[in-house]
């Protein structure tokens, strides 16, 4: 079993639109959407939910107003201003926005009137989809602990894949170098990551980059739209030459993305068009790195 994840040093280079058609071109896959603070791949693969969950990613205090003596003792030592007094009742109450869930309250207070219950982050769901099964979430607005949410997706989806004996673990993984990152990346076989050629662009790689370095993941690069600054293409290209990635391939820019997503599909499964030739390059380069058997032609796509 092999996990190839797709990130990016930032959002909007075209990251989930490429997982989306490398989904539709795997043989054998199990799919993750470990994006979860901006989840879209569900767009592409319009996936019909079979199992539905919670997910509780922390702790979250309540008081117990029948036991609370009013002392104001966990309001002195809450250091996130989350406990406020009812002044009516002389007594006080936690906000749960505002409650990080470090149990400092419940630890002094002197009546025990401070209850640690588990914090509903957000939802996790399997679902089907028309290239197989797939784990995507949902996480509550305002919510953190995205990083322990993306490692349960990733969890998920070995289990199914070995349920399956799928052969791979496609994972559209988060952007930028934070916890969900981490969380996407630890442990995986092989890390495409797509870039643009900007500015912007060549120094989000360098970031990530060196994120796959710390983390022991082999990484290669694609670089999405490299016609508008074919320049700087080549300088990003030189770029991961030296930090010894792998060179995916290009792709160039066509407003046909777009039109696919607003149709929900991905662009390779519209074989007419130029650009599902150098994506499917760019899927052949990646299985052959990673050493993967299965191989689907994109003119077996529709």
């Amino acid at each position: 079993m092999k996990e190839i994840v797709v990130i990016s040093g930032k959002g909007g280079t075209g990251k989930t639109s490429i997982a989306g058609c490398f989904a539709a071109m795997a043989k054998d896959a199990v799919l993750a959407d470990c994006d979860v603070d901006a989840a879209d791949l569900h767009l592409i693969l319009q996936p019909t939910v079979i199992e539905e969950h919670e997910f509780c990613g922390g702790k979250k205090a309540r008081i117990v107003t029948d036991r609370c003596i009013g002392c104001g003792r966990c309001a002195d030592v809450c250091k996130f201003a989350a406990v406020k007094e009812n002044v009516n009742e002389k007594k006080f109450v936690i906000d749960e926005i505002g409650c990080e869930g470090c149990g400092v309250c419940r630890y002094f207070c002197p009546a025990g009137a401070i209850e640690f219950e588990d914090a509903i982050n957000g939802k996790w769901y399997m679902s089907e989809t028309r290239f197989g099964t797939m784990l995507h979430a949902e996480l509550g607005a305002g919510e953190e602990n995205s990083g322990k949410l993306v490692s349960l997706l990733r969890k998920e989806a070995k289990a199914r894949a070995k349920e399956q004996k799928k052969e791979l673990i496609i994972v559209d993984g988060s952007p930028g170098i934070g916890c969900p990152v981490i969380a996407s990346l630890a442990g995986a076989d092989f890390a495409v990551i797509v870039t643009e050629p900007t500015m912007s662009g060549l120094h989000d790689l360098s970031r990530v980059a060196e994120l796959t370095k710390q983390l022991g993941v082999a990484a290669g690069v694609c670089i999405n739209k490299y016609d508008i600054n074919k320049g700087k293409t080549a300088e990003i290209e030189k770029a991961a030459l030296e930090k010894g990635l792998a060179a995916l391939g290009r792709i160039e820019y066509d407003k046909a993305v777009t039109e696919s997503r607003i149709d929900g599909v991905s662009i390779v499964e519209d074989t007419n068009n130029a650009l599902a030739g150098q994506i499917t390059e760019v899927w052949r380069k990646v299985l052959d790195t990673v050493g993967a058997t299965q191989r689907k032609d994109v003119n077996d796509n529709t």
